[in-house]
């Protein structure tokens, strides 16, 4: 099935709720982990518990939504509260049990919160 866009001055747009801008083909999705925690990036691909995942933040701590499905969907309310450091260009994690699929709105908040270093 299509998805609705509009066309405005040259620039395509779709509605909020529709999945994430795609990259290469790849989706940009929240990966949780058994052990190393929870990332989010392009996963370029997924084979059993195994995932790559290209352009990762490690979601290291997140306030202002209360789940992941949240986060991944409308994104956080409280970007200066979260921590998410640098951007990797790309990580392999074992023992992934979760992939959720983002909204735009959910990449955009993602993507905008500042990086964190200690």
């Amino acid at each position: 099935m299509e998805k609705e866009k509009m066309v405005i001055n040259g620039v395509t747009y779709v509605p909020e709720n529709q999945a994430a801008p795609e990259l290469d083909g790849m989706k940009y999705c929240i990966v949780r982990t058994q052990s190393a925690g929870v990332f989010a990036g392009y996963v370029e691909s997924s084979n059993g518990q195994e995932a790559v995942i290209r352009q990762a933040r490690r979601l290291w701590y997140w306030d202002g939504a209360a789940s992941l499905s949240q986060l991944a969907m409308s994104g956080t309310s409280k970007p200066d509260k979260c921590k998410f450091p640098e951007v990797m260009d790309r990580v392999t994690v074992t023992q992934a049990i979760e992939i959720i699929n983002c909204s735009p709105a959910g990449m955009r908040s993602i993507q905008g919160v500042g990086v964190w270093k200690a």
